[in-house]
């Protein structure tokens, strides 16, 4: 096995076993990881666009959201709305059904982001980011990640 190879199988290790966690977290909201996202998103920005909200997604990185936002629509999680400068723009806010969730999805993320904190405590967790951060430079997910994290 090369290097080359098995950092590819430990990345992707690592990234199943974090949307594990994290789908075994939301399960009792009902809501997969890519729906919570959403939803943390949403929260952050208040009101973006449909193609607002996809620039920002990793689940979906290059890809229209609207098949998540239609089921959290349904979900009354999500309301769409026209704009009132330009007609044919659709814009999209949490509910306070949404909001509430939202809230309850951070609380996951937060017992989440906790675990990763313990795993990675002793190690050079700057290094690691800056790696994987250059690592996926110039590819969609690497571009949403960067315009939400900004650095």
């Amino acid at each position: 096995m090369s290097r080359a190879e098995e950092l590819r199988y430990l990345v992707l290790a690592a990234q199943r076993e974090g949307n594990r966690a994290l789908a075994a977290g939301l399960r009792p909201l009902g809501l997969s990881p890519s729906q919570a996202e959403v939803l943390h998103v949403l929260g952050e920005h208040r009101v973006l666009t449909l193609s607002g909200l996809g620039a920002l997604l990793v689940c979906e990185s290059g890809t229209n959201p609207s098949r998540l936002v239609d089921r959290l629509v349904t979900q009354g999680l999500v309301e769409r709305t026209r704009s009132e400068t330009d007609g044919r723009e659709v814009l999209l806010q949490l509910t306070p059904d949404g909001r509430k969730t939202a809230g309850a999805v951070a609380k996951v993320e937060a017992h989440l982001h906790a675990e990763i904190d313990r795993r990675s405590a002793g190690h050079d967790r700057d290094a690691t980011i800056a790696f994987l951060r250059a690592f996926v430079t110039d590819l969609p997910a690497g571009d949403a990640v960067a315009r939400r994290f900004p650095r």
